[in-house]
């Protein structure tokens, strides 16, 4: 059975401890006492308040900051560190949604690039190759996953609200494209076409699903970024704009077959 809307409304990063505060636009407020730090990644802080100290670093080494830098994302994470009174820090990322915890040690987890917010001092956030190629030409991900491994804590981020599904040994889920936060490492995934050509045509849902096996655990998200600018580009184009998107996605049953194309499925281009 799928968990839904069940993330506990606080806990610790580490020794420091976090409220999330907010519904569907949530963000999150990290205590931090003297000396205790986390990191977050750039963009995403809020406010800082108190005796809070502000610098930036690279979590797992240099190689590891060359591969985030070679996936697109910052070479860098800003690390946040309570002074001798202590302080708070507020983390949200940029698009609505709602803020799931991740407990990493005996798991290692699996996440889109998009998902990271924050974590503890002691987890490493590193880059994988795609376990398959075609997972990396039509997910919309590229062939980069984030890894998050070590020990600690971290906060993740879904769009809209997310959904937590246990999967047993063997089992498989067909997902959208777009609608992957993270899984485990133990869960396994490849990509599958959309089997039919009406479906294909005129299903709507783009030209692939990825496919999750257990054993392990996956979050989904309700609210894919990339669907809902693909909602409104169509509906900038239906208005008389929009561009190369908007046209692409105001092409009904073609524009489905262009917009998995172009953008991993679902009629939506970029990330997943």
């Amino acid at each position: 059975m799928a968990e839904t809307n069940s993330s506990p409304t606080s806990g610790v990063l580490g020794s420091a401890a976090y409220s999330i505060v907010g519904f569907e636009m949530q963000a999150v407020t990290v205590s931090l006492g003297a000396g205790q730090t986390v990191m977050a990644e750039p963009g995403t802080l809020l406010y800082m308040r108190g005796g809070v100290a502000m610098s930036t670093g690279m979590s797992g080494g240099l190689m590891s900051g060359f591969k985030r830098a070679l996936a697109g994302d910052s070479f860098f994470l800003a690390q946040f560190t309570g002074g001798a009174s202590g302080g708070e820090a507020g983390f949200a990322a940029p698009y609505p949604g709602t803020i799931h915890p991740l407990a990493i040690g005996q798991k290692q987890w699996l996440c889109q690039r998009h998902s990271f917010l924050c974590c503890s001092e002691g987890v490493g956030i590193s880059v994988a190759l795609s376990q398959k190629l075609g997972y990396g030409m039509f997910s919309g991900e590229g062939f980069i996953l984030q890894t998050l491994s070590g020990q600690g804590d971290a906060l993740v981020h879904a769009g809209g609200h997310f959904i937590r599904m246990e999967l047993a040994a063997g089992e498989q889920i067909r997902v959208d494209t777009g609608s992957v936060v993270a899984f485990d490492a133990g869960v396994g995934y490849t990509i599958e076409f959309v089997k039919g050509v009406k479906n294909l045509l005129f299903g709507g849902e783009g030209m692939f699903f990825i496919v999750l096996t257990g054993r392990g655990t996956v979050i989904l998200q309700t609210l894919s970024f990339d669907r809902l600018a693909s909602r409104i580009a169509a509906s900038a184009a239906t208005h008389g704009g929009g561009g190369t998107l908007g046209t692409v996605a105001g092409m009904g049953a073609l524009g489905a077959v262009l917009g998995g194309v172009l953008g991993g499925g679902n009629q939506s281009g970029g990330d997943f």
